[in-house]
């Protein structure tokens, strides 16, 4: 069984930036599609970014056109994939969760495809 904890959330005004992070409780090498979403207040679960792992560790990132430029997913080691988050904007603010899976995810921006997913941690973004 993975388990993912998410860490980094937080207030910042708007223009600023944060960082999530998402440990996992196995070595990524298992893993080969992490994903981000987000849920705003009163909103569904929406898609904010994906990498996926190919054979030979190349890997490759996937964004949601709101967030395209803006925001950036990187794997930092083994065990930590990494959300960074620029010139943040209000409608950025929700609840996000980190999410994995086994396989290499042909629909990774959907969430019912991953079978793995963090607890959640809220990021607000003031005007």
């Amino acid at each position: 069984q993975v388990q993912l904890v998410e860490s980094g959330g937080g207030l910042v005004q708007a223009g600023g930036s944060l960082r999530l992070s998402c440990a996992l409780s196995e070595r990524t090498i298992s893993i080969r599609t992490m994903g981000w979403f987000r849920q705003p207040p009163g909103k569904e679960r929406e898609f904010v970014s994906a990498n996926r792992w190919s054979f030979g560790s190349t890997y490759f990132g996937y964004y949601a056109d709101s967030v395209k430029g803006r925001f950036t997913i990187s794997r930092d080691n083994a065990n930590t994939v990494t959300l960074r988050m620029n010139s943040l904007k209000p409608e950025d603010t929700a609840v996000y969760y980190c999410a994995a899976d086994r396989d290499y995810l042909t629909n990774y921006a959907h969430s019912g495809e991953y079978d793995y997913w963090g607890q959640g941690t809220q990021v607000t973004v003031s005007s």
